[in-house]
């Protein structure tokens, strides 16, 4: 691991703080942080900045949450960030996707015509950082443009996720 959770010992008020718009009080500690979040307490200020951005997407976005899911698995997939994926995959289920579903975002197929068009949107903003006009009108077949603009947002915001995650060697609980 490129860059360790930080020691319990250097977590001061500013630290906790910074979760304070994702974790309840008692989880603002290494421990109940948890890998990611205590790799992520090295900068308290970048933190709290992203995790304001990060808890709109996961909680008040527009998006329903099995699009949304969908969205994050496949970016999860594509940066290969098993972290991501281990911990939305359980998030997924609770959204309504199947096993089948899920083990489909890996190999690009999808259980609907619109998984389809979700999957496509995000190997497209993956690949080329813009949808083409066609994928954008079949995603306002359902999605108002405000959930076109979240599940942009939503790929974006979980790729940025997905690179610092790859890149500091937060991995998944099992691989440690």
């Amino acid at each position: 691991m490129r860059l360790p959770p930080l020691p319990a010992e250097s977590w001061d008020d500013h630290t906790r703080a910074a979760f304070r718009q994702l974790l309840p009080a008692a989880r603002r500690n290494p421990e109940g942080a948890g890998p990611a979040m205590s790799v992520l307490a090295h900068h308290p200020e970048l933190t709290e900045a992203f995790l304001g951005f990060s808890v709109y997407l996961l909680f008040r976005s527009s998006l329903p949450p099995r699009i949304r899911e969908l969205a994050i698995l496949r970016v999860a997939h594509r940066t290969d960030c098993a972290y991501e994926w281990q911990h939305h995959a359980g998030f997924a289920a609770t959204a309504g996707l199947s096993e089948a579903d899920i083990a489909a975002v890996q190999n690009g197929t999808a259980a609907t015509e619109f998984d389809r068009v979700v999957i496509d949107a995000a190997d497209e903003l993956l690949d080329k950082s813009t949808l083409s006009d066609h994928t954008w009108t079949a995603l306002g077949e359902q999605l108002s443009d405000r959930q076109r603009m979240d599940l942009v947002f939503t790929v974006g915001g979980y790729s940025l996720l997905a690179m610092a995650f790859n890149t500091f060697g937060v991995t998944p609980e099992h691989e440690r």
